[in-house]
């Protein structure tokens, strides 16, 4: 058995034998009684000159391989959403060639599933002046994906939360740009856990008049909506919602804390999925659906619940940097050759957090081979002096 010396609380450092039990590669072709898409993060190019403030730089070949990769695995991909930095250094510029590329290079893949952030981040919140501002940057990109074929997920925008003076000023916003879809379209509800800048959308502090306004424009649309993925973290509030829907939306869960129970459901329903946290736990997450799809809840619940420990260490406040532990986790999986993000921000996390990953994503299963895995935890533990 593999073993690595790690720091523990006080600074000394305590041997740990790997467990070395990787997951079973999941089955070509594996069928799912629940959509799921995973929200797919970008790789870095390490060797471009840049700056935390300049454009996003993007390993392309490495960013698209990892998505024909959750493909592989039977999941579809939330493109260029949060999980992609998206707003926290992949800009729209980066964003757009983010969903061109994904797009052109996977349609080979039969069956795959692609829907596509569609913001306002070419607006920046400080320099809106009104909805009506808010409505040309929402279709600008509503634009530019569509010219490309691809579907939309309406993401939550930071001027509208800043612009907006009541929940009639999101009906007018949503309204106007479910009209111009194309197609159905998934809504994401963005919890200020994620994005402080969101605090108070859908013209409501409280979650009660927030869930009522939402729940009203989606009544009024709901022939052009998919479906509402929610990312409150907060499972009754997702429960509540559900129950709730018109006949015929969806609610895609996006609780990186509770998703085995809420995808799983009850005898009212269930979610189906759009998680940050399926980049991570791809396998576990494809083996558990084909479980889930073959009437083994058991299995399904086997196979996820010590996935849900390290989603939350991952997802842990502050929450908003949880996309370094998804690139860490690739990095000590070899799906990338370095653990640098795009604007610097694999150091937002400590040491502490990427220690715990690592024997966290080990007790799951999760390193698909535990002698490389450690080998890469060797090299980080070396930049912070620890080791020898």
């Amino acid at each position: 058995m593999t073993e690595i010396l790690l720091p523990v609380a006080g600074g000394s450092l305590q041997s740990y034998r790997l467990q070395g039990r990787a997951l079973p590669a999941p089955a070509p072709g594996a069928r799912f009684n629940r959509i799921a898409y995973s929200a797919a993060h970008v790789v870095a190019d390490p060797f471009a000159e840049t700056s935390p403030h300049a454009g996003a730089t993007i390993d392309w070949e490495r960013t698209i391989a990892y998505r024909r990769h959750l493909a592989g695995l039977g999941l579809g991909i939330a493109e260029a959403m949060d999980t992609a930095q998206r707003g926290m250094g992949l800009d729209w510029p980066a964003a757009r060639e983010l969903i061109t590329r994904s797009m052109r290079e996977t349609r080979d893949i039969p069956g795959i599933r692609i829907a596509s952030g569609c913001g306002t981040d070419q607006l920046d919140p400080r320099d809106a002046r009104g909805v009506d501002d808010v409505l040309r940057a929402y279709m600008e990109q509503l634009e530019a994906i569509q010219s490309l074929g691809g579907r939309l997920i309406m993401m939550a925008s930071r001027a509208l939360a800043r612009v907006a003076r009541s929940p009639e000023d999101y009906r007018t916003v949503y309204r106007r740009v479910l009209s111009a879809a194309e197609a159905p379209v998934i809504l994401h509800w963005l919890g200020d856990m994620f994005d402080p800048a969101l605090a108070g959308y859908w013209g409501h502090d409280g979650f009660d008049g927030a869930l009522r306004t939402c729940l009203e424009i989606i009544e009024e649309n709901r022939d052009r909506i998919d479906g509402i993925k929610i990312s409150l973290l907060d499972d009754a509030k997702e429960v509540r919602m559900r129950r709730l829907l018109p006949a015929g939306v969806r609610m895609y869960t996006g609780d990186d804390f509770n998703y085995p129970a809420l995808i799983a459901g009850d005898a009212e329903g269930h979610s189906d999925a759009l998680l940050g946290i399926f980049d991570a736990i791809a396998p576990a997450a494809s083996l558990a659906l084909a479980a889930l799809a073959e009437g083994d809840t058991a299995r399904f619940h086997a196979i996820l619940e010590p996935t849900v420990p390290l989603s939350r260490r991952i997802f842990g406040a502050p929450t908003q940097f949880y996309k370094t532990g998804v690139v860490f986790l690739a990095y000590l999986n070899g799906h990338q050759e370095h653990f640098i993000m795009v604007g610097g921000q694999q150091s937002m996390r400590p040491l502490a957090y990427f220690t715990d990953i690592f024997r966290m994503a080990d007790a799951a299963g999760l390193l698909r081979d535990p002698e490389m895995a450690a080998a890469r935890m060797r090299r980080l533990l070396a930049l912070y002096g620890v080791g020898g």
